[in-house]
C-alpha cells in the first residue's frame, strides 16, 4: 500500500515537472480559473504560437496573491494595471515587458447636466464619490484632476467610496454631487439611463496603460521571445484578447514597446493626492 502511494505521488511529480511551463501568467483583476481561460484563453494559445514556448494561465484572487505569487515563484508574467504597477515594481522589482494600450483612457468627474453644479469648483463643500479604492480611473485619476484644478482630496470636498452603480443612482437622486469614473463608465452608464443628462466638469488626460511585466527572474531569452511576439505578432495576439468578453477596453488600442518605469511617476503623484506617500502596500487590500 505505501509502495503505491509513494509511486503515484512520484509519478504526479514526474508530471507536473515534465509539463512544467515556460510562461506562467497572471491578471490582477481577473477571479478564478474558469474565468481566466474565458478572457485569456485565446491569449494564451496565440502566445504559444508566436513564441513557440508553453504557457500556463495562473488565477490569482487579489493584487496582493499577485505579489506573492511572483516572488514566490508560482507566476513569472503579470498583467495589471498602472496604479497597481507602481506597487508590484516596489514589491517584487517586476521588468516591464509591454504596454497594453487602452483608448480613451481616462479620469474625469461627471455630474448631472441639469443640477447646480457648472463648473469644478462649484463641488466645494459638496459629496464627490469614487469607485473601488486604489483604482487608477475610478479614484486616482478623477482626484488629480480635481487637484489639477486646485480642490484638494478629501477637504475642499468629501471624498467617498461608493460602488459606481450605486452612486449613479444616488447622483440622480441628488444624493450626492458627482462622480468620479472613465470614459467607458460614462457611456455605460448613459445608455442605463437614457432619460438622464450627464456632463463632465473635470478630465485628466490619458492615463499610463496597463502593462505587461515579468519577474526578474524571468530569463533574457524568455522575456525577448516574449516581447518580440507582441511586438511582431501583436495584431493577431489583440484579437486574441478581444475574444474575451470584458477585454473591450483594449479594442482599438496597441501593444506599446516604448514605455518604461518613469511614464508611471504620473500614478505615483495621483497617489500622493489621495494621501498615499509609500507603495509598499495596495490600497484598499
Amino acid at each position: 500500500m505505501f509502495r503505491s502511494i509513494l509511486a503515484g505521488a512520484v509519478l504526479a511529480l514526474s508530471s507536473t515537472v515534465a509539463h512544467a511551463a515556460d510562461i506562467t501568467f497572471a491578471v490582477t483583476d481577473v477571479e478564478g480559473l474558469e474565468q481566466l481561460q474565458q478572457e485569456f484563453g485565446a491569449v494564451e494559445a496565440a502566445l504559444e504560437k508566436s513564441t513557440g514556448l508553453d504557457m500556463e494561465l495562473i488565477p490569482v484572487s487579489s493584487r496582493t496573491a499577485a505579489v506573492e505569487a511572483m516572488n514566490a515563484g508560482q507566476v513569472n508574467f503579470v498583467l495589471t494595471g498602472p496604479a497597481e504597477y507602481v506597487v508590484m515594481k516596489e514589491l517584487t522589482d517586476a521588468q516591464i515587458v509591454v504596454a497594453w494600450q487602452r483608448p480613451d483612457y481616462f479620469g474625469q468627474i461627471v455630474v448631472l447636466a441639469t443640477g447646480d453644479v457648472a463648473t469644478a469648483q462649484d463641488l466645494k463643500g459638496k459629496v464627490v464619490s469614487f469607485g473601488s479604492v486604489g483604482s487608477t480611473s475610478q479614484q486616482l485619476g478623477p482626484a488629480q484632476a480635481l487637484a489639477d484644478l486646485g480642490l484638494q482630496y478629501g477637504v475642499d470636498y468629501d471624498a467617498q467610496i461608493i460602488k459606481r452603480n450605486v452612486a449613479i443612482e444616488a447622483l440622480i437622486r441628488g444624493d450626492i454631487a458627482a462622480i468620479g469614473m472613465n470614459f467607458g463608465h460614462l457611456n455605460k452608464a448613459r445608455k442605463a439611463y437614457p432619460e438622464v443628462a450627464f456632463k463632465v466638469v473635470a478630465r485628466g488626460p490619458d492615463l499610463p496603460n496597463d502593462i505587461l511585466v515579468a519577474s526578474p527572474d524571468v530569463s533574457a531569452d524568455v522575456l525577448e521571445k516574449v516581447k518580440n511576439a507582441f511586438v511582431n505578432d501583436g495584431a493577431a495576439i489583440m484579437e486574441a484578447v478581444l475574444q474575451g468578453e470584458d477585454n473591450d477596453k483594449y479594442a482599438g488600442g496597441f501593444f506599446l514597446e516604448s514605455v518604461n518605469d518613469a511614464d508611471y511617476d504620473y500614478v505615483r503623484s495621483m497617489y500622493r493626492t489621495i494621501g498615499v506617500d509609500g507603495f509598499s502596500n495596495f490600497v484598499g487590500d
